[in-house]
């Protein structure tokens, strides 16, 4: 059970509400900490350290002080650890260092003092901070000044959840989709409810057919509850199981078993979805009622196509977004009104026309597919997302931005709206909206490496380079661990090869650039990200060979090239002026 604690603080005055010290402000009013006026990620527990400590510039402020203020009796969470974990998050948000501290100080077995210089605070009716392209936070819930939930995290972590893959136990490996497909729309579902943090499916992924307990899963991913379960389908009938284990303990908190028609498939989630809830004593809002209780189709064969169109889509390569097209289209030949598909159809036809095939054809079915998945679906968030996606190609920056908003809103667990809300924003060269919407890409899904990625070009181009940095070996790390159960994933390997080659490790980023382009040397997307890191690496030569043959498929590249600072290397060489300005 969760225990939330409520405690009173001193009211910070108004003059007090922002505090700036060297290129930092801290906002106590929405808990946000930026460097020049860039948002650095920061956990809740880290910045509400940093706010006690900033309340009291150059005193000591002892362990216990901060145990009693955020670790208050009655709460399960080993203090320790916690305060130990928040600081050294807080140090790395900060740049700061434990052993030449600049920020903040430790007083061994005695406690922290902040030795940094404060500006003078914001006057009592100067202006708000606001970020320079303003991006709605709502995931934040709104905080009252005169009280701070200084537990939220510990209440997050209470109802932070891993979904693990299901045991297929059909026995066949044709299944396997299936089963995938199964596993990740019961975490969309259970995404949907506002109080749980399911984590993404990149997190649980390394564990898909692991002999590993789920209370181990929890303690190495951090989540309070693992749900785990297995998969049975024969013929018409489908048999889950369910199980779902507390970390702390081991116990099994909730289990059921559903002997079920394939036709049921979608009740099952919906049940799971309310079990669950009920189980961590969660009340469902009536939007989430109505958000878990709709049924994407009502017929089980337009499902099973459009899982086996998710599978593929995923691998994000030609030859796979080809055959994900055609399985969302048999999804709704089956059933005309599946939003889902349509919107799956619109993000292949986007992907396609936006790395391969730059027709008319193709910008033209994602614009009618997406605006079809709408008209049968306006609630849909994926809709909205892929809506979004589809009018950036056209540049129709006002009407994509407005759908990524709405689908956040609709969603703000939903990865896909942040990621190409933050490309739509570099397309135009709004670097700190886009590092803004990366960072909260990052936040969805911290696993991924591709928000990370792009997000190091972005603080490149802001001059931060200190956070490209720290961000480099984040994308890299997630793109090691994607390649260690995915060694064909070409994606990971470009992207991994770019963080490589800027951390100075030159030998081993040729090395998966090249494994790379052997996976697929005619793919248009493989050939532009390995010339991004052959100009990093000074091999004009073979970057501007690649660049070449992405152009003899479409010119799709050059509006991206124009605001990628991994071919700043390239601007002044004479074939690549040749190739911007070719039509």
């Amino acid at each position: 059970m969760c225990v939330i604690v409520w405690l009173a603080v001193e009211k910070p005055s108004q003059e007090m509400r922002l505090v700036r010290f060297g290129p930092f402000e801290a906002n106590f009013t929405t808990g946000e900490l930026r460097k020049h006026g860039v948002r650095v990620k920061l956990q809740e527990q880290p910045f509400q350290v940093l706010k006690i400590l900033l309340l009291r510039p150059g005193e000591l402020v002892t362990r216990e002080q901060i145990r009693q203020s955020l670790w208050p009796s009655g709460t399960f969470v080993d203090f320790d650890n916690g305060l130990n974990a928040a600081i050294n998050r807080l140090r790395e948000a900060l740049g700061d260092s434990a052993e030449d501290p600049r920020l903040i100080e430790t007083l061994p077995r005695r406690g922290y003092r902040f030795v940094g210089a404060l500006s003078e605070p914001a006057a009592s009716g100067g202006q708000p901070l606001t970020p320079a392209y303003p991006v709605p936070d709502l995931e934040r819930l709104k905080r009252d000044t005169d009280s701070v939930r200084v537990t939220e995290s510990v209440k997050a972590e209470a109802k932070s959840l891993a979904v693990l893959y299901f045991e297929n136990l059909s026995g066949s490996k044709e299944d396997e989709y299936f089963r995938d497909g199964i596993t990740e729309d019961v975490t969309t579902e259970l995404s949907k409810i506002r109080e749980l943090t399911p984590f993404p499916r990149s997190a649980v992924l390394a564990y898909r057919d692991k002999p590993i307990t789920a209370p181990q899963v929890g303690q190495q991913l951090g989540a309070a509850y693992v749900l785990e379960g297995s998969l049975r389908r024969a013929g018409n009938r489908l048999r889950i199981t369910t199980h779902l284990v507390e970390t702390r303990t081991g116990h099994t908190v909730w289990a059921e078993r559903y002997d079920r028609e394939m036709k049921d498939v979608f009740e099952v989630q919906d049940e799971i979805a309310r079990s669950i809830s009920q189980a961590l004593q969660i009340k469902l809002s009536p939007q989430e009622e109505r958000a878990i209780a709709r049924k994407p189709t009502e017929s089980a064969q337009a499902y099973d196509y459009y899982l086996r169109g998710r599978q593929y889509f995923h691998q994000l390569r030609r030859k796979s977004l080809d055959f994900a097209r055609q399985m969302f289209a048999r999804a709704i030949v089956i059933d005309p009104r599946y939003a889902r598909a349509y919107a799956g159809v619109a993000d292949c036809c986007s992907f396609i026309y936006m790395y391969w095939d730059t027709t008319a054809d193709n910008l033209n079915e994602a614009d009618a597919a997406s605006r079809k998945a709408l008209e049968l679906d306006s609630e849909l968030a994926e809709a909205h997302a892929s809506r979004g996606t589809a009018v950036s190609l056209s540049k129709n920056w006002e009407e994509a931005e407005r759908e990524f908003e709405t689908a956040i809103h609709l969603n703000p667990k939903l990865y896909d709206a942040y990621y190409f809300y933050a490309r739509t924003c570099l397309w135009q060269g709004k670097f700190a909206k886009a590092a803004e919407l990366f960072e909260q890409a990052c936040r969805v899904n911290p696993d991924d490496y591709q928000a990370a990625a792009l997000l190091v070009g972005v603080y490149k181009s802001l001059g931060l380079e200190a956070e490209a940095t720290s961000t480099k070996r984040r994308a890299l790390q997630g793109a090691e661990k994607q390649i260690e159960f995915h060694p064909d994933d070409a994606r990971a390997l470009y992207f991994g090869a770019s963080m490589l080659g800027q951390l100075g490790d030159r030998a081993r980023s040729l090395e998966w650039a090249k494994r790379a382009l052997e996976i697929d040397p005619d793919d248009t997307g493989i050939l532009y990200n390995v010339a991004c890191v052959y100009a990093q690496l000074g091999e004009a030569e073979e970057a501007l060979t690649c660049l070449e043959k992405v152009l003899t498929y479409g010119t799709w590249f050059k509006d991206w090239a124009e605001n990628d600072s991994d071919l700043a290397p390239l601007r002044s060489d004479p074939r690549f002026q040749v190739l911007m300005k070719s039509p």
